[in-house]
């Protein structure tokens, strides 16, 4: 051991810089990384011997023995004890008080990994196996003379994987552990129960997995879905299989924490035993949208064939509280993790309400609601499972009707929850959707079906876990961060991986890295040899970074719309295409300025890269009318989730969604009226306005109660031109009101489109704010 530190010695009196340093691309960026000014390189090659001298440390040398062999082909030699090896893995006895902390050197003798424990050794094997792919030569892996310390900004890093709508199984749940590792994440949060599936045996209950574990067939796109592709779908781990994962990601340092959902989200569970229903002998079709194809038969209790929120949720009774023990007990003998999730989120409280059972546990447990009801159970299950030393995390729902004593708190509804646990002094996990949910569309233009909200990588590498108004002695209680993938439109893999790249990569940073270490412009340097390391592991990723940007403006005297582009690279090109009803030909032209768009036309653009395309192509069909381009005001601001394409200008760009829910057009208004005042310019004759909205009853989208349009001369009085409730309803959940006005003048336009408010009961949702949705005002 005094030759480790021997040679350590000699290397930290090297004068050292952290100028080169920059040329080399570490995610997460470490917290110092330099390189020394005395010329020198090691080569890692055939020869090359790696030697563990610490407890506990085998299988990271195991670990990185295999990656090299397996992706360069080269076989490294593990050893143990004795003297230095070309790479030598050892303690630094707590040098760093941070877990996971980790020191890396280079120098004449060799590649010194140290770490205060062996989870920290396992991270600078990461690094190192980052660095070799950078250095690769003929001969083997040369390394500059270098040193890195490093350790994590927030104890808690985690992704999630939703395996309720989809089942992967063990092969990829077990590349997807790698995924994280090579990420430097120590958590790993696994969704095993669903409405649409229940993936875990339980031997007490096999009909759990017999039953519940499959459906009958599954909607097809976008929910409510345009069929029903009537194939028995689904799967599960037997508890086996599960051992061999869970000791698969400690290998890798990284805890699963299983997601047992509670008291909603639990209608396979109900498929399979009808008695934890609170009305057993009612079909589930009974609670499926209309709207939406059922496959095999309507009768009885069976496991959700499409996606959304339902009303079937679990019975406060004792018999189903003496099924959750069951199902815990057997649960916490596979699962190490200190941490149980139990759901609680998305719980209707409709069948609650109607429940004689319910109401009459409510008066005799002196429960002000069924919010209060909600308490009870989940303070339930936490006062069982803190017996038997574990802790739960629940969705920050639970924070509803009053905390339970010990939670961890996962704020996913933004960072509200999360920011009011931490004030009450309760750990908590932040995953607000804006930034980490990784179900989102990369791409403004996303060809494939998904969730329809947009949050690019931008978004994600933007997001800092610690609020800015939670007071700093409140700070420790944000644990970290998470970054969640709900799979109703991932049925593969291959889908999953494309989702989850690069964008994991950013939320790396967003956990490990200093805050004052992290920089968009570094990172975006860094997402080219990303992209490398994609193709050398053999992963699939979204193109998004390549696309050409495009932006859609008023005119300076908004008298027609501005289209602008920007290129993602400095050395890539926008191209684009411009096709005129009535012109013969459409040109091709690299762009170089803003093109002004004054009728209706087809606008298409991509990028290329020497010639060659680096991005699909993208069409704006415009339809131009007399409020196109012009100014326009909103009393009420959009929902942050859905803010539209440029705020309220999104509602007059001439641009209407093709795409249903898979759009970013939509402007969202949870539980608010959308009320707009356009401003013509001048007074002009008009005739009709039409509001282009969409409605999905099963995400709790509905069309307004009532549409009034009022009309105005001097922006100051109005009056009503027209109301209307008709929703002229089309394809994929979208259409129109229209008001016809008559030929009048007017200069200005005022729309109220009113919000349906709380969503009445018997409805999807009831109880909730609506949302309304709109992408666009047509003047004619």
């Amino acid at each position: 051991m005094m030759r480790i530190y021997a040679c350590l010695l000699a290397l930290a009196t090297t004068l050292a810089t952290s100028l080169s340093a920059q040329n080399y691309s570490i995610v997460p960026e470490p917290v110092s990384f330099t390189l020394s000014k005395t010329a020198g390189s090691f080569t890692v090659n055939s020869s090359t011997k790696i030697n563990n001298m610490g407890s506990g440390l085998e299988p990271s040398a195991n670990f990185l023995a295999s990656y090299v062999q397996k992706l360069y082909g080269t076989k490294l030699d593990t050893i143990r004890g004795g003297n230095i090896a070309d790479i030598t893995l050892y303690n630094l006895f707590n040098k760093e008080p941070r877990a996971g902390a980790y020191e890396l050197q280079v120098n004449s003798k060799g590649i010194f990994i140290g770490g205060d424990d062996a989870e920290g050794v396992f991270h600078g094997v990461q690094t190192l196996l980052q660095l070799l792919a950078q250095n690769k030569k003929d001969a083997g892996f040369t390394l500059p003379f270098m040193t890195i310390r490093d350790y994590p900004r927030f104890a808690y890093r985690s992704m999630h994987l939703d395996e309720g709508r989809h089942f992967f199984g063990m092969d990829f749940v077990k590349k997807y552990i790698d995924y994280l590792a090579m990420h430097k994440m120590n958590y790993f949060h696994w969704h095993l129960t669903e409405d649409q599936g229940w993936r875990i045996e339980i031997k007490k209950y096999p009909r759990l997995t017999e039953v519940g574990g499959f459906r009958n067939g599954t909607i097809i796109g976008r929910y409510p879905g345009t069929g029903n592709d009537n194939l028995r779908y689904g799967g599960f781990y037997t508890q086996d299989q599960i051992r061999e994962i869970v000791k698969y990601a400690e290998s890798r340092h990284i805890t699963i924490i299983p997601e047992i959902e509670l008291p909603g989200h639990a209608s396979a569970a109900i498929a399979a035993y009808p008695e934890l229903s609170c009305f057993p002998e009612e079909a589930t079709y009974k609670y499926f949208p209309k709207e939406s194809v059922w496959a095999g038969d309507t009768t009885g209790k069976q496991v959700i064939q499409g996606w959304g929120v339902y009303d079937d949720v679990f019975v406060p009774s004792e018999n189903t509280f003496k099924f959750l023990e069951d199902v815990f007990d057997e649960v916490l003998a596979l699962f190490s993790s200190k941490y149980i999730h139990i759901g609680g989120d998305e719980s209707p409280k409709t069948n609650w309400k109607r429940s004689a059972f319910c109401q009459q546990l409510i008066k005799e447990k002196g429960l002000k609601d069924e919010h209060e009801l909600q308490s009870y159970f989940i303070q339930r299950v936490e006062k069982f499972l803190n017996a038997k030393g574990r802790t739960i995390i629940g969705w920050d729902e639970i924070l509803e009707g009053g905390l339970a004593p010990n939670a961890v708190v996962m704020s996913w509804r933004g960072e509200e929850g999360g920011i009011a646990a931490a004030k009450e002094n309760h750990k908590v996990i932040m995953t607000p959707g804006n930034y980490v949910y990784l179900d989102h569309s990369q791409t403004r233009n996303e060809d494939s079906v998904t969730f329809s909200a947009y949050t690019p990588i931008e978004e994600t590498y933007s997001y800092d876990p610690l609020p800015a108004e939670l007071p700093a002695d409140k700070h420790s209680y944000i644990w970290g961060a998470q970054g969640n993938v709900w799979t109703e439109y991932m049925k593969n893999p291959s889908k999953v991986e494309y989702m989850i790249f690069p964008r994991l990569s950013a939320l790396s940073e967003v956990l490990w890295s200093p805050k004052e270490k992290r920089s968009w412009d570094a990172f975006d340097k860094k997402i080219p040899f990303l992209i490398d390391l994609y193709k050398l592991i053999g992963t699939n990723y979204s193109k998004a970074y390549f696309e050409t940007v495009a932006t859609v403006e008023p005119s300076a005297n908004h008298e027609g719309l501005l289209v602008k582009l920007e290129s993602p690279l400095a050395e890539a090109k926008s191209i684009y295409t411009h096709e005129i009803p009535g012109a013969t030909t459409a040109d091709r032209n690299n762009y170089k300025q803003a093109v002004k768009i004054n009728g209706s036309s087809k606008f298409t653009y991509w990028t290329e890269l020497d010639g060659n395309p680096m991005s699909s192509k993208v069409t704006l069909d415009f339809s131009i009318n007399k409020a196109s381009g012009k100014m326009i005001t909103l009393a009420d601001t959009p929902s942050k989730s859905y803010p539209g394409q440029g705020g309220a200008f999104g509602l007059v760009n001439g641009l209407r969604s093709a795409k249903g829910m898979n759009s970013v057009e939509w402007l969202g208004f949870n539980g608010d009226d959308l009320d707009a005042t356009i401003d013509l310019g001048r007074s002009t004759t008009i005739s009709s306005v039409e509001l282009h909205i969409l409605e999905s009853p099963g995400s709790w989208i509905y069309a307004p109660r009532i549409l009034e349009v009022q009309v105005s001369n001097d922006g100051k009085n109005f009056k009503t031109a027209g109301t209307t409730q008709t929703f002229d309803k089309k394809e994929l959940m979208m259409g129109s009101m229209t008001i016809n006005t008559g030929k009048q003048q007017a200069r200005y336009i005022r729309l109220k489109a009113r919000n349906q408010g709380v969503i009445a009961d018997g409805k999807a949702g009831a109880g909730h704010k609506a949302w309304l949705f709109a992408d666009e005002i047509i003047v004619r």
